[in-house]
């Protein structure tokens, strides 16, 4: 026999009540056959109050399975803290590249990496010999040209003697000796004289110019920490040939301080808006997958920057670094926290997204055409819309039934939200998602 689920109902109850019967027709043969009919009324009421039993029992269970099921959450009151995540580098305050002036042959290097400079300290020394010479050549010209000074200074002493005592004659004769001419020419001689004695002047400025560049070159010669720091890079060896003659070329990589140091990070379009100077931030490196370090935000950049599609804006945090664990060019993920909420009424984001089946279920009214059009599909989540004190809803069980409590919406951090409600209270739980059930 089958059952209206479809399936075969058991024949045991029957069969007990048949051997009832077999028993009850066999005692009672002689007593003019009242037992035997009597036999089958109580075999098909027993026929009858199994199959209802059976019935019974498929209808329960068929009813139970019917009856959607969900998953709750529940609602707690505490701490919300927002947080905004961007990825960088961590950098050095202040990094200097250090490079020659100067072309030549790299006599000597005298620190490699990771070696502690102070401000002034020799880092390499080029070969010095054409300076030296360039030197001693520009030290001869400056004597050459003092000499000249000299010898034009006695020219326009001797000139002026000259003029006087030609002068003199010109008065004690009346003027008739000498001739006006050759005391003109005396004096324009005299002008010459001086002439050539600032000339002299001229060339003594400039040969002690070409001195004084010669001797900045031989200083130059020994490249110099501009920093007290750390040497980062080297990339220089003895012997090798420095060629200056277009740019500098860069030998050292200096460090200012790395117990402080930078992180430089790309903050979202979408999450730029939420930060400020001087939050508080944390930040992890591949390097200690345990450790959170601390930061704060130092400078949000109004320019922005492109990559592969993404706009985002470069933000500078400030890093304390004492123990030397961080290390230049490190990748680093940061937490930027741009707002806390201290003691509010929390419910997981997926409760305000989740719309009950029956919710979203287009009216049986309508005729054939509402009966074909699709249906959503069974515990569809509705997207958390809204922003900050607008009014939204969660579901709570009531009886096995879903019924939506009004709240209104606060802060998030994506797995928890903010709400406020009169008739939510911490310990309730709301509904987050349907497992199945009626359709």
């Amino acid at each position: 026999m089958l059952t209206p689920s479809g399936r075969r109902a058991t024949a045991a109850p029957a069969a007990a009540v048949a051997s009832m019967a077999t028993v009850l027709g066999a005692g009672g043969a002689g007593k003019g056959g009242r037992w035997p009919r009597l036999a089958r009324w109580l075999l098909l009421l027993a026929g009858t109050l199994a199959l209802a039993g059976v019935g019974y029992v498929i209808a329960v269970r068929r009813n139970a399975a019917a009856q959607p099921r969900y998953q709750t959450a529940e609602v707690t009151r505490g701490d919300l803290v927002v947080t905004v995540a961007a990825t960088g580098n961590l950098q050095p305050t202040n990094q200097v590249d250090v490079g020659s002036e100067l072309s030549g042959i790299m006599e000597a290097v005298r620190v490699d990496v990771n070696d502690t400079v102070k401000r002034g300290q020799v880092l390499a020394q080029l070969d010095v010999s054409r300076l030296k010479d360039q030197i001693a050549s520009a030290r001869g010209a400056l004597a050459a040209a003092r000499a000249q000074v000299a010898q034009a200074a006695a020219t326009v002493t001797e000139t002026r003697l000259q003029v006087s005592r030609l002068t003199r004659m010109f008065a004690s004769s009346g003027g008739t000796v000498p001739a006006q001419v050759d005391i003109d020419t005396t004096q324009a001689a005299l002008q010459r004289a001086l002439a050539a004695q600032a000339s002299a002047q001229a060339a003594v400025t400039q040969a002690q110019a070409a001195l004084s560049t010669g001797e900045t070159n031989l200083a130059k010669a020994s490249i110099r920490s501009p920093i007290d720091g750390v040497v980062l890079t080297r990339s220089i060896e003895p012997g090798q040939t420095v060629a200056a003659s277009l740019q500098a070329p860069v030998l050292f990589t200096l460090a200012e301080d790395l117990s402080k140091m930078e992180l430089q990070v790309d903050v979202d379009e979408a999450d730029v808006g939420q930060v400020r100077n001087g939050q508080r931030a944390s930040f992890t490196v591949d390097a200690y997958p345990g450790r959170e370090y601390p930061a704060q935000v130092r400078r949000v950049g109004f320019g922005s920057q492109t990559k592969d599609g993404v706009v985002s804006y470069l933000t500078v945090l400030t890093v304390n670094n004492d123990d030397l664990s961080l290390r230049p060019g490190m990748t680093a993920t940061a937490a930027i926290v741009v707002s806390e909420h201290k003691q509010v009424l929390l419910v997981p984001s997926a409760a305000l997204r989740f719309t009950p089946a029956s919710a979203n279920a287009a009216p049986s009214s309508g005729g054939l055409v509402s009966k074909l059009m699709p249906r959503p599909p069974h515990g569809a989540s509705r997207p958390a819309a809204g922003g900050n004190g607008k009014a939204r809803q969660v579901w709570v069980l009531r009886d096995g039934r879903a019924v939506a409590v009004p709240v209104t919406f606060g802060a998030s951090n994506g797995q928890l939200s903010e709400v406020a409600s009169d008739a939510l209270q911490p310990g309730m739980r709301v509904i987050t998602e349907s497992l199945g059930g009626a359709p």
